[in-house]
């Protein structure tokens, strides 16, 4: 059924903002007195990145960023999503406070402020400092410890003109990827350190929240990737694995987070490498939240197979539209994941703090322009999908579009453009898409121009 003429305009205070990692557009790693992160090392590990791509120069946004503020003020952006490089504060990870790391996203924050944007600060986007995991990393329980002495740096530093504090960006994708499959940094692959990792990332939230709630007078919150689990087929192994499934990507870090316990199945799972925590871990764990970040891209309509550990698989939909990176198109999953969490953990405020697609763009045509209709067509149904939660009692506080800048995809390197600005890796210019001129529209409209037809 047509839309058109739907009033899709969203409430009153509404952010709508771009997202960005430090370590995906920054460049300069070591730059300034800053510490090699794993991530520094990981891409410079030959084989682990797709043609040896690293992030030494990425988007250059270390040197550019007043650039790219303009930009953001170019689009009408009202928020910016970005994290901090935590060995460009503490380059050991712990102790001496890095001066000229804390001057660069001190001024990038009023740089944001002067232009009527506001920093949504995320402490940790995956890269951990080099000397950390030296000493192991998020294998370590001291690693609570760490990740809250660095937060207060910043919160001392920056709290006042930053009033919205993300803890941890995606701790899934930190385990499942750097403990578990050894794709993403730091590239271990163990079953039994899967686990230890994903709890102490747990209990390091809890401790910066706690930092916070000490140091720092605003907001504070938790980022988490979740998408929705379908059974492939009505047989009792489908339903079977489509409950493991979404425990383990869905629940396995909200409700530690807002229930103070695993989900039930976390044992099924994992097996005799799931562990038995203490109590007083969950106390630390379940800290009052201020917001939920919500990260979307896709659903998985699953079935029952071998892998492990869920002993469940993905299963391609032929009459699916699918993005670059093999993501199915299903705006339809967003509404549903915010309704399940309004009925799973209550009236807790949300962001959707990412959503996106990779589609190839054709390169910049004469007179600049960058025609990208999937990305219009994605977005354009996300936002609507988002609306229509909000509709329906789900409490959606803003908009972060992933990505602000096309930036390297991690080990994907620079294969996949996200941006909704085009990035000449070679020359570091950059272009807004036609996606960018179309969300500053929404954005100028407030929503509104959500009803009109796509663009030519």
């Amino acid at each position: 059924m047509s839309q058109t003429g739907k009033d899709f305009r969203f409430p009153q205070g509404f952010l709508w903002g771009a997202a960005t990692a430090a370590h995906q557009i920054e460049g300069s790693p070591l730059a300034d007195g800053a510490g090699p992160s794993i991530w520094t090392r990981f891409a410079h590990t030959p084989g682990m990145t797709l043609n040896g791509d690293t992030g030494d120069v990425a988007c250059d946004h270390y040197r550019r960023w007043r650039q790219d503020v303009a930009l953001m003020r170019e689009l009408g952006l009202t928020a910016y999503r970005f994290s901090v490089s935590w060995s460009r504060i503490l380059p050991e990870g712990t102790g001496r406070v890095n001066q000229a790391g804390l001057d660069f996203y001190s001024g990038l924050v009023d740089a944001l402020l002067e232009n009527g944007i506001e920093p949504l600060l995320t402490l940790y986007h995956w890269d951990l400092p080099a000397a950390l995991d030296d000493r192991g990393g998020w294998l370590n329980r001291d690693s609570a410890d760490w990740f809250a002495e660095y937060g207060s740096v910043l919160y001392r530093a920056l709290d006042g003109r930053v009033k919205k504090w993300v803890t941890l960006n995606e701790p899934w994708v930190v385990t499942d990827g750097g403990y578990l499959h050894g794709a993403l940094a730091p590239g271990h692959r163990s079953r039994y350190e899967a686990p230890i990792a994903s709890h102490n990332l747990m209990r390091a939230h809890g401790a910066a929240v706690q930092a916070y709630r000490a140091d720092g007078a605003h907001q504070i919150g938790l980022v988490v990737n979740i998408e929705p689990k379908y059974p492939a087929s009505d047989s009792a192994e489908d339903a079977a694995a489509v409950a493991r499934a979404h425990a383990y990507m869905n629940e396995q870090y909200l409700h530690p987070a807002l229930l103070g316990r695993y989900p039930e199945r976390m044992p099924e799972i994992f097996g005799d490498a799931w562990p038995e925590w203490p109590q007083a871990d969950f106390e630390l764990i379940r800290q009052p939240l201020d917001f939920v970040g919500i990260n979307y891209y896709t659903r998985s309509v699953t079935r029952a197979d071998d892998s492990y550990p869920l002993k469940a698989g993905a299963v391609r939909q032929p009459l699916g539209t699918y993005t670059e990176t093999g993501w199915e198109v299903f705006p339809q999953g967003l509404t549903d994941l915010l309704l399940w969490f309004k009925d799973t953990y209550g009236d807790t405020p949300l962001y959707v703090t990412e959503n996106g697609a990779a589609f190839f763009d054709p390169p910049v045509a004469e007179g600049g322009r960058i025609r990208d209709p999937l990305r219009i067509d994605y977005l354009r149904k996300h936002l609507r999908a988002i609306h229509e939660a909000i509709e329906a009692g789900v409490d959606v506080r803003g908009y972060m579009a992933w990505s602000l800048l096309d930036n390297l995809e991690w080990s994907l390197g620079y294969s996949k453009r996200f941006g909704i600005v085009h990035v000449n890796y070679e020359t570091q210019q950059r272009t807004p898409k036609d996606s960018a001129r179309w969300y500053g529209r929404v954005i100028a409209s407030h929503g509104s121009s959500l009803a009109d037809p796509l663009p030519d």
